[in-house]
């Protein structure tokens, strides 16, 4: 008996490992037949996939193991029955069995009610994240119109439901988890809520502050915008609008990561939001003599941001006297551009053209300041010019 109950015990064994290789290796390489697909490896496959065949093979050889160390504890009971000096320990060891199956079958019973419980709020809570889901979704395409929530900030907004939802069937459904009555239980619970406690207070800043920046609209993704004052100003193309920081990216192509809590202490200046309607507004100051009509002046950078390309005609370019000072007036050209990222590039341009037409008008620019008025004016010689 001890030699047959050997023999099925390692036919047993092979058996159980056999299936499990055969079944690690159908998930190493599935045939997708439904789909009309030939085999491929795994990692080739996209999406979660992978990671999910992953997970089932080592549920796979965990379930292996379990049933190979019941097949063991099985045999070597048998073969304690079969010799009449051990049959006292093969009957305890039968016992211990026994009991520890009825242990667990009977825990197994208690947990299915809750267990249904469980995946009916799951059910629920799925159902209800994906309904708003669909509504956020219409609302941000603007082809639902709430007054309560603006098309910019419904992702965020239903980001934040989804979360609520599930925080809410997290806590509906805890008590019926099995264990969750369980001393380990209890005292898990409380080392996450002093982890959390502890060190989640710069974090609870950053996701408020980032709350502020989505519900206040001030930015988006491909907003030109400028954060800040003098030194500190940082000025980019927004690319990420995320829960702890915001990612820009400059005219160096650098990228820069701001904390939302630095941004909402700065004032925001934001190029992008009003210039489909009338363009980017921006400016060049200079200083002329009172020498110079101011006619003359007006008509001289008119005229120069005439021949600026990528400047719009409409609105027009219009010039500005901001200060009559002790030797000149300070004038101010300002005109609209549809590209905000190109703001620096015809700046430059535009600064190019204000200094052609002066010196060909022979109009001397007083800037920088200067403290007598030379017998010549200041210009640009015309054969250096060209």
């Amino acid at each position: 008996m001890a030699v047959l109950g050997t023999a099925l015990y390692l036919g047993l064994l092979w058996a159980t490992w056999h299936g499990v290789d055969r079944l690690r290796h159908w998930l190493d390489a599935p045939a997708l037949a439904d789909e009309g697909l030939a085999s491929e490896p795994a990692a080739a496959l996209p999406g979660w996939m992978p990671y999910l065949r992953t997970l089932l093979a080592r549920i796979l050889q965990l379930l292996g193991l379990f049933v190979s160390a019941g097949l063991s504890f099985g045999w070597l009971t048998s073969v304690l029955l079969s010799f009449e000096a051990t049959e006292s320990l093969g009957r305890r060891l039968g016992g211990l069995l026994s009991a520890a199956l009825a242990t667990v079958g009977n825990g197994l019973v208690d947990t299915v009610p809750g267990l249904i419980v469980v995946a009916v709020i799951v059910v629920l809570a799925q159902a209800a994240v994906q309904a708003s889901n669909t509504m956020f979704q219409a609302v941000a395409r603007r082809q639902l119109k709430l007054s309560f929530i603006h098309p910019e900030t419904a992702s965020a907004t239903r980001r934040l439901v989804a979360l609520g939802i599930w925080a809410l069937a997290v806590v509906a459904a805890y008590p019926y988890l099995p264990g969750a009555q369980s001393e380990v239980f209890k005292g898990v619970s409380v080392l996450l809520g002093a982890m959390l406690t502890l060190g989640s207070s710069g974090v609870v800043t950053q996701l408020m502050s980032g709350l502020v920046l989505v519900y206040s609209r001030a930015l988006r993704v491909g907003d030109h915008v400028v954060s800040g004052h003098g030194a500190d100003a940082v000025e980019g193309v927004v690319q990420q609008v995320g829960v702890l920081a915001t990612k820009l990216v400059n005219v160096r192509n650098e990228e820069i990561t701001i904390p939302n809590a630095v941004l909402v202490n700065n004032a925001i200046k934001n190029y992008s939001r009003l210039s489909e309607r009338s363009g980017t507004l921006f400016s060049a100051h200079l200083s002329i003599g009172y020498d110079a009509p101011w006619r003359q002046v007006h008509a001289l950078l008119l005229q120069a941001a005439e021949k600026t390309p990528r400047l719009r005609r409409e609105p027009r370019p219009y010039v500005l006297q901001r200060a009559l000072s002790d030797f000149y007036v300070e004038y101010e050209l300002l005109v609209h551009l549809d590209r905000p990222l190109e703001r620096t590039q015809v700046l430059s341009n535009l600064h190019e053209n204000i200094q052609d037409a002066f010196n060909e008008a022979g109009v001397q620019i007083m800037s920088p300041h200067f403290l007598s008025q030379p017998d010549k004016a200041v210009l640009a010689r015309r054969d250096a010019a060209d």
